[in-house]
């Protein structure tokens, strides 16, 4: 099938895609410079040839939140910022089974669980390890969803294991383009975290790894981030926007991204990617104004974490499947067949009562 969007740049870009050619750096760059409007007709081009028509669904849970070692700048669950969030250590394998059985009710395909630290360490902490595998257990035994996990930095016997168990995608974000990296976390470098996921690869996990807009990051630093996590190799390309939590030094700094940033960004993305989920993630419901959250879904998002986040919440369930069908597009169902009606009418009945109308999968009361 032949895609034209009347841009020499893109069209030709759109067909090598189509053709099975991997774009590059230079290719990124001069698609970024061209309009939004023809760049996310392109982008959808890309999702329709190589995808399903639908948006896969995914939820997390925060099981173990803040004190981190770390000091990665974006985050409100480090040690060496006062951001007066909740903090607690894991939660425990019957509190997140609860979590992934609440994201299964409303629709997610995978559940995430995530441990807030540099990494989980079977050495020096066996008894949260011991629990962290007992939790994925109990999810993958017990609930219609594939069990995903980002639990930082690992060794391959750590990996090994993980993959035995059946954790499907590993998630480590490299959050931004090698260069810039340095500017938004000192305790640990760019490598360490390629380093990881080629660890989590090897011994068999698919991988979801993506970035931050937002963070004052320049449209290079976006497709040299693309570039970088081409030569990884993922299935799952999460694209968070910065939501400044106060206390951390990018709040501090003011710095922001445009919507128009946004679709671009996704759709060149998509077309670097052409054959894997770019995921719309932490972020969108603020920097995104409701009636523009389906503007990524039509640039060629096909992916969704719905739910809450770490530390702040998002938007209800039923509310992410409005945005997809205005997308034009439906729900994956193919791991956890659920009725999108149900869920729309649930989250809906919920509102009215000013009852919780999120798929809470923090931990109980609920974050910020």
């Amino acid at each position: 099938m032949v895609y034209e969007t009347g841009n020499e740049t893109v069209d030709d870009a759109l067909e090598r895609v189509v053709a099975g050619e991997r774009l590059d750096r230079t290719d990124g760059l001069a698609l970024m410079a061209q309009s939004v409007d023809v760049l996310a007709e392109a982008g959808a081009a890309v999702r329709d040839h190589f995808g399903d028509g639908t948006v896969d669904a995914c939820s997390i849970v925060n099981a173990k939140a803040g004190n981190c070692a770390e000091d990665c700048g974006f985050c409100a669950q480090s040690v060496h910022f006062d951001t007066g969030i909740e903090t607690y250590g894991f939660l425990g394998p019957e509190k997140v089974l609860e979590a992934a059985k609440r994201a299964e009710r409303d629709g997610a395909q995978r559940f995430g669980i995530v441990v807030a630290e540099k990494g989980v360490s079977k050495e020096h902490r066996p008894e949260e390890w011991a629990e962290v595998i007992e939790a994925i257990r109990l999810v993958r035994d017990e609930c219609d969803l594939e069990v995903d996990a980002s639990l930082g930095i690992l060794t391959e016997e750590e990996a090994a294991i993980l993959a035995d168990e059946g954790i499907n995608h590993y998630n480590h974000n490299i959050e931004t383009s090698p260069n810039y990296f340095p500017e938004i976390v000192d305790t640990h470098s760019f490598e360490d975290r390629v380093k990881t996921l080629e660890v989590a690869k090897e011994a068999g996990m698919d991988l979801c790894a993506g970035v931050i807009l937002g963070m004052g990051e320049t449209p290079t630093d976006r497709v040299e981030a693309a570039i970088a996590l081409q030569d990884i190799g993922i299935s799952s390309l999460p694209v968070n926007v910065l939501n400044p939590v106060e206390g951390t030094p990018l709040y501090e700094q003011g710095v922001g991204i445009s919507t128009e940033e946004i679709v671009k960004t996704v759709a060149v993305y998509k077309l670097l990617h052409p054959e894997s989920r770019v995921r719309l993630t932490g972020g969108r419901e603020v920097n995104l104004a409701p009636d523009e959250q389906h503007l990524p879904l039509e640039a060629g998002a096909d992916g969704l974490l719905t739910g809450d986040y770490l530390t702040t919440e998002g938007q209800s369930p039923g509310e992410d499947i409005e945005i997809i069908e205005r997308a034009g597009l439906e729900p994956n169902r193919e791991t956890n067949e659920f009725d999108p009606e149900e869920v729309k009418a649930r989250h809906s009945d919920a509102a009215e009562s000013s009852t919780e109308t999120t798929a809470r999968t923090g931990a109980e009361p609920s974050d910020d």
